[in-house]
């Protein structure tokens, strides 16, 4: 904190503030959405908003409320209509889950997700944004639904036009895009754009919907329900409310990373929303998660440190002890203006310029991804990128694998170093002996096309030598694939020579008795062991009637 300066503290006033304009009527609606009350949406935002953004230090992180928490929070308040108390227990139990999955440190996963998934993801809210935001724009309340329902909408919103809504948004808008680079730096454009609208409604225009009916006042501590009947029949909702803000949380998270080169801890995230999802049940409100939308908007308007996040539970906490009635002159028009920016720049408009160079599994996977986004939901939009996501990865992590067995004849005269095997003369392109090199790891990935790589070549010899020298990994499926190749070896009466076989690779095969028709002599350690075996195998069998 030593370098904080002015211009600091500027960012994140302007920052904090933005956020919590931003977040201020989804949060009362969400919180009537959940079958709550208004005051319990910026609650939580309050008590979620501390926890996840006041223990991070890479950047500012907020926290926020949505419809993934407020849809299942509200089936959980009908289940218990009889007792308030339980529902808000269910949601302490699912910060509890969180912080127990953080400490396991699971989170650490989602840095798997591919960019192909952000890409999806981050350009689908943009759209979802934009799309709802016309039905504010033409004089109707801030409310962000699917692009399909909107949509649906839009006729009936276009034949009541509220012309003075309209100006409102559009001054805004038109101010927050044309502000001068030189006042950037003390005035962020889209707070200038806000404060121009809301201007033209006080002097003017004042006939528009506006953030009227906020609440007011401070919570009762609620306390949590103990019962161990209770608790048994609590943990399916409240595992799905967990896992439901675990998602959102951990996407945002990524999507935020990836917009300002930034790289939070995971499983720290998690347990500080845990935590935070532990004081929103306390203070009646619903679960939270982190949020990508308030985040980017504080860092677009020049917040850097955690004092935004300060500053932004303080302005929510100052609007329920008593100014919500100045802030009630702010209207959803001028709102839509802002987020409609908002909306535009997180279009990952650097992905789609490059659409014509992108690989067709990655575009797939962006195209799944976003339209699931914009016409299902965002938890399954994620989920079945991933899917197909992993699908693709395991497709080529199984050529890759494949890639990496070798399996090649060993010619008898070079091999064998000897003119006579067995009295019999070889003949110059004799190759009775194979080699196969198994290199790198071996997974389920390519365990089911192991068989139809190699073996046809394990068949056409008379002595195969399974080389482990660089086997890194065996998995237990690729190691009964093995053992498939050796038994089909065995009933062809193909001699098995393991070479180098050690480690963890070794420990696999054994514990799965995998070798068991590999007699202990022919388990060797090199090459020149192998080729002394080969030669008595091959006399022998030519000896043999």
């Amino acid at each position: 904190m030593s370098s904080y300066d002015l211009q600091t503290l500027r960012g994140d006033v302007a920052g904090g503030v933005m956020s919590a304009l931003v977040v201020l009527t989804p949060s009362v609606a969400f919180g009537v959405a959940a079958g709550l009350d208004a005051a319990s949406g910026i609650y939580a935002a309050v008590a979620v908003g501390i926890f996840v953004g006041f223990f991070e230090r890479e950047r500012p992180q907020f926290g926020d409320v949505s419809s993934v928490t407020a849809i299942p929070m509200a089936v959980v308040v009908a289940t218990y209509a009889d007792s308030l108390g339980k529902a808000l227990t269910i949601v302490m139990l699912a910060g509890l889950m969180q912080i127990v999955l953080g400490l396991l440190r699971l989170a650490r996963f989602v840095a798997y997700t591919p960019y192909s998934v952000i890409a999806g993801f981050t350009s689908g809210v943009g759209v979802l944004i934009i799309v709802s935001m016309v039905r504010s724009f033409l004089g109707q309340t801030v409310w962000i639904t699917k692009p399909a329902t909107a949509v649906q909408d839009w006729p009936e919103a276009f034949a009541n036009v509220d012309f003075a809504a309209l100006a409102i948004g559009a001054l805004t808008l038109a101010v927050a895009l044309t502000w001068p680079k030189r006042l950037r730096t003390k005035v962020p454009p889209m707070l200038a754009g806000l404060a121009a609208g809301t201007l033209l409604s006080v002097v003017w225009l004042r006939d528009v919907a506006t953030l009227d009916d906020l609440p007011t006042g401070l919570p009762e501590l609620a306390a949590p329900v103990l019962s161990p009947g209770f608790l048994a029949e609590a943990l399916t909702p409240a595992l799905a409310i967990a896992l439901l803000s675990t998602v959102r949380a951990l996407l945002s998270i990524l999507a935020a990373d990836a917009q300002t080169r930034t790289q939070l801890d995971p499983d720290r995230s998690l347990v500080s929303l845990g935590a935070g999802n532990i004081a929103a049940g306390m203070v009646g409100g619903l679960a939270g998660h982190q949020s990508f939308l308030p985040t980017m908007i504080a860092v677009r308007s020049g917040a850097t440190t955690r004092v935004a996040v300060i500053v932004r539970s303080l302005v929510l906490l100052t609007i329920v002890l008593g100014l919500a009635r100045q802030l009630a002159y702010l209207p959803h028009a001028a709102l839509a203006g802002v987020l409609v920016i908002f909306g535009w720049q997180l279009i990952d408009w650097r992905f789609f310029a490059r659409l014509h160079r992108v690989q067709r599994e990655h575009l797939l996977i962006m195209v799944t991804t976003l339209g699931i986004m914009l016409f299902v939901d965002l938890v399954t939009a994620v989920a079945v990128g991933l899917i197909v996501a992993g699908m693709i990865g395991a497709r080529q992590f199984e050529q890759l694998q494949l890639d990496s067995v070798v399996s090649v004849p060993l010619l008898d005269q070079v091999f064998l170093t000897e003119q006579n095997v067995a009295t019999n003369e070889i003949a110059p392109y004799s190759a009775r002996t194979g080699i196969v090199k198994l290199r790198g790891s071996f997974t389920v990935a390519s365990s089911s096309k192991l068989i139809r790589t190699i073996g046809d070549d394990i068949v056409g010899h008379q002595v195969v030598i399974l080389d482990f020298s660089e086997t890194d990994y065996i998995d237990d499926s690729a190691a009964l694939v093995i053992e498939q190749l050796i038994d089909a070896a065995h009933v062809e009466g193909v001699h098995c020579i393991v070479m180098a076989l050690d480690g963890a690779p070794a420990a696999t095969l054994e514990s799965l008795n995998v070798l068991r028709r590999i007699p202990p002599e022919h388990r060797v350690r090199s090459l020149d062991e192998a080729r002394e075996i080969t030669r008595r195998l091959l006399a022998h069998d030519a000896d043999a009637p």
